[in-house]
C-alpha cells in the first residue's frame, strides 16, 4: 500500500513540455515541484507534418534538463505522455526514441480521446466531490477536448484538430490582430468544433470547467483587468477581443496578467474560446485548477484503494499529519451538525460537508502552537494542497477554523453577511465551547432557533448550574457576537 511516495507526470504538449512532481502522502498530492518550458513544438510542424531539426532540438534540450531532475525515480513513478503535435509529425519516432533515451523513461503518445479522459481525470481530481453534470474543454496548441462527465467518470470524450499555436499560425501569420482576421479565424474554428455538436449538447451539464494554458492565460488577464477571478464570460471574451483588436498586433498588446510566452499565441485560444461559447450557448465557465498532467499522476496511483474518495482521504490525512485528536474531532463535529440542523433544516448536504470537514480539522493548528491555533490551522488550510478541494473551498475552511473562536471581525465580511456561512461558523463555534472539557456534551435540553438576524439559544433543568463552565463560554460568545448584524440570545436556567 502506498503512503508517502513521489510520482511525475510529463505533458509535452504542442507549445509547452511541462513536469510536475507530486508527493502522494496521507491519500492525497502535494505537489513537490512544477516545471514549465515554452518549447512551441507545435509551431514547428511543417505543410507535410514534419518536425523542424530545430523543435526536436528545443525538445530534447527541455527533455533532458527534466531526466536530470528525474534521475533515480523508479520507473513506476514516472509516466511521460506526448500530444497532438507528435500524433501528427510523420517523423516522431526519430523525436520520441531520443526524447525516451534524454528523459530516461519511456514517451507514450497518447490517442486524443485518452487525452481528453486524463484532461476529465485531472480537473475532477481537484473538483469537489459532487454529482454535478461536468463539462471539460481544454484548448491546447494544436488540439482541443471536450469532455461530459459526472463526478471522477469520463462518458464522452473528444479531441479536435485546432488550438491556439495552429490557429495563431494559421489565421494571425505576422501578428496582425484585425477583426476581420479574428472573424475568419472564429469561422473556421466553428465549422471545426461543429462536429461536437452531433455528441454534446446544450443542457448536457451542470458546470462548465477550462483547464490548461488558454483558459488560463484568459482568465489571468479578465481577473487582472478586475472582472470576477477564475471565470470567463462572454463579456470578457468581448472585451479582450476588442482590446487584441486596437492592438494592431501582437507587438503591441498591452494587458495586464498576459504572460509573455502566451503573446504570441493568444488570438489563437480567444478565437476558438469565442467560437466555443458561440456554439454551445456558454454565458460563462470556471478556470479549472487540475489538468492533465494531474490526471496522469492519477493514473500512476489509481490501483490504490485510498484514492476512492480523495476529498475525505484529505482531510484524513491532514488529522495525521497534523496529529489532529481524532476523537475530540469527530465529537466537535457531531455537536456541530446536530446545531446546524437546528438552526436550519433544509441546509444543503454540501455544506453539512463543509461544517464537517472544518470541525474534523478545527485543531490542526495545535501542533504548531497552542496559543492562537486556530490562526495556525487557517494558515495551514490556506496554504496545502488538498486533492478535491478548489481553492475557494480551502479558503472557506480556512475561515471557519479561523472563526471558530475569538473575535469575529478577523474573518472576511462575507462570513459575516451571508446566512450560508454565518449558520456553520455559529455551530461550530458552539461545537466547539460545547466540547470544551473534551467530553460529549449534554444535547437533550439544548435548542438553537435563528429568527432573522436573532438566534435564540435556550436550556433547561439547571443546566447552567450543572456546566458552569460552558454557561459562562456561552456569556462570552453572546458578546462577541453583539458586534456584528447578528444578535445570540441566551435562555440559560
Amino acid at each position: 500500500m502506498l503512503h508517502a511516495h513521489s510520482f511525475a507526470a510529463i505533458d509535452l504538449g504542442s507549445n509547452s513540455f511541462r513536469l510536475e512532481i507530486g508527493q502522494f502522502s496521507h491519500h492525497h498530492f502535494q505537489r513537490v515541484e512544477y516545471l514549465k518550458e515554452t518549447v512551441r513544438q507545435g509551431g514547428g510542424l511543417d505543410a507535410d507534418r514534419y518536425l523542424s531539426e530545430e523543435a526536436m532540438q528545443r525538445g530534447w534540450d527541455c527533455l533532458a534538463r527534466f531526466g536530470e531532475r528525474l534521475a533515480g525515480f523508479p520507473a513506476g513513478h514516472v509516466r511521460a505522455v506526448a500530444t497532438q503535435t507528435l500524433r501528427e509529425a510523420r517523423n516522431r519516432e526519430a523525436f520520441v526514441q531520443r526524447g525516451a533515451e534524454l528523459l530516461g523513461y519511456p514517451i507514450e503518445v497518447i490517442a486524443g480521446e485518452e487525452e481528453a479522459r486524463l484532461i476529465y481525470r485531472g480537473v475532477s481530481s481537484l473538483l469537489p466531490a459532487s454529482d454535478e453534470r461536468r463539462l471539460v474543454i481544454d484548448i491546447g496548441g494544436r488540439s482541443t477536448e471536450l469532455v461530459l462527465g459526472r463526478a471522477q467518470e469520463a462518458q464522452q470524450a473528444m479531441s479536435l484538430r485546432l488550438g491556439s499555436v495552429a490557429w495563431s499560425q494559421r489565421y494571425f501569420p505576422k501578428g496582425e490582430l484585425s477583426r476581420n482576421a479574428f472573424s475568419v479565424a472564429a469561422v473556421a474554428a466553428r465549422a471545426v468544433l461543429d462536429e461536437a455538436l452531433d455528441r454534446i449538447h446544450s443542457g448536457d451539464w451542470d458546470t462548465v470547467y477550462a483547464s490548461s494554458g488558454t483558459a488560463a492565460a484568459i482568465g489571468d488577464i479578465l481577473a487582472a483587468s478586475g472582472r470576477t477571478p477564475g471565470i470567463i464570460d462572454g463579456e470578457g471574451l468581448e472585451w479582450l477581443h476588442d482590446s487584441l483588436v486596437r492592438a494592431q498586433t501582437t507587438d503591441q498588446i498591452r494587458l495586464a496578467g498576459l504572460k509573455e510566452d502566451r503573446r504570441a499565441v493568444i488570438a489563437g485560444g480567444v478565437s476558438i474560446m469565442q467560437a466555443l461559447f458561440d456554439l454551445l450557448q456558454l454565458r460563462s465557465l470556471h478556470v479549472a485548477e487540475g489538468a492533465l498532467r494531474q490526471g496522469v499522476l492519477h493514473t500512476l496511483v489509481e490501483q490504490d484503494p485510498l484514492c476512492t474518495d480523495l476529498r475525505s482521504a484529505a482531510v484524513q490525512g491532514l488529522m495525521q499529519k497534523y496529529s489532529v485528536d481524532a476523537e475530540q474531532a469527530q465529537r466537535v463535529a457531531g455537536v456541530a451538525r446536530n446545531l446546524l440542523e437546528q438552526l436550519a433544516p433544509q441546509t444543503s448536504a454540501e455544506h453539512h460537508e463543509t461544517l464537517r470537514h472544518a470541525a474534523l480539522l478545527h485543531e490542526i493548528g495545535s501542533l504548531i502552537a497552542h496559543s492562537n491555533y486556530h490562526r495556525h490551522g487557517a494558515y495551514v488550510l490556506q496554504n496545502t494542497s488538498a486533492a478535491g478541494f478548489t481553492q475557494a473551498e480551502r479558503e472557506l475552511l480556512a475561515q471557519l477554523v479561523c472563526g471558530q473562536r475569538g473575535k469575529l471581525r478577523k474573518l472576511e465580511p462575507e462570513m459575516l453577511t451571508e446566512p450560508q456561512h454565518v449558520y456553520p461558523l455559529l455551530a461550530l463555534r458552539l461545537a466547539v465551547l460545547l466540547c470544551h472539557a473534551r467530553r460529549p456534551p449534554e444535547l437533550a435540553s439544548l435548542r438553537i432557533e435563528a429568527d432573522g438576524p436573532r438566534f435564540r439559544f435556550s436550556a433547561g433543568n439547571d443546566w447552567s448550574q450543572t456546566y458552569p463552565q460552558s454557561a459562562f463560554l456561552l456569556q462570552e460568545e453572546q458578546q462577541a457576537w453583539l458586534k456584528t448584524h447578528w444578535q445570540l440570545d441566551l435562555n440559560l436556567e
